[in-house]
């Protein structure tokens, strides 16, 4: 299969105007796309964020201004779109500094779990509550002592686990990702 990219996301982002009518204020595809130089066609697509929960939603009509890091804002989440590209296309070529560099990249270097007993390089863990949907395509889910396969359709809650997305298929996959600050009680 030929990479031709990240798909582009569009995003509308619909609220009352001064009347109270629901209108359209935005409709633009987004623009806000952190790519691994190390995984040739990964892609993660952030197109909203909130810091704080219950999120406002009176007057606010952008919020990709916030830095774009894998850990949500401490209080708020994140709403993001990614491509997992086959681990045939990368894994050869792949080493520990690269994966560093993805995590540093990602604002996140403490999420890595890199190292001779991580079961897949790409091993992360953040203090979130994360919701994932299958748009397109296959990926295992690779937790510390166990896999499951994921099909289009399916749906993960993930409670701040340590895991990976391996695509082991030909085709790119694509996640819908919700993910909200978590706390270890």
């Amino acid at each position: 299969m030929i990479n031709k990219g990240p798909r582009e996301v569009r995003r509308i982002v619909a609220a009352g105007d001064e009347n109270g009518n629901a209108v359209i204020y935005d409709d633009k595809l987004v623009a806000d796309v952190l790519t691994d130089p190390a995984r040739p066609g990964f892609a993660f697509t952030r197109f909203w964020v909130t810091e704080d929960t219950p999120a406002p939603i009176k007057g606010i009509r952008e919020t990709l201004h916030l830095s774009n890091i894998l850990q949500p804002p401490i209080g708020g989440s994140v709403g993001s779109f990614v491509t997992i590209p086959p681990d045939a296309w990368y894994m050869k070529g792949l080493t520990d500094e690269k994966v560093s560099d993805y995590f540093a990249y990602m604002g996140a270097p403490e999420a890595s779990r890199l190292g001779k007993e991580a079961p897949h390089p790409y091993m992360q863990q953040t203090l979130s509550l994360d919701y994932v949907l299958v748009l397109s395509g296959e990926v295992t889910m690779v937790l510390d002592m166990e896999e499951v396969h994921l099909g289009t359709g399916d749906t993960v809650v993930n409670l701040g686990g340590s895991h990976a997305w391996s695509n082991r298929t030909s085709e790119v996959c694509e996640l819908f990702l919700s993910t909200h600050d978590g706390r270890a009680n």
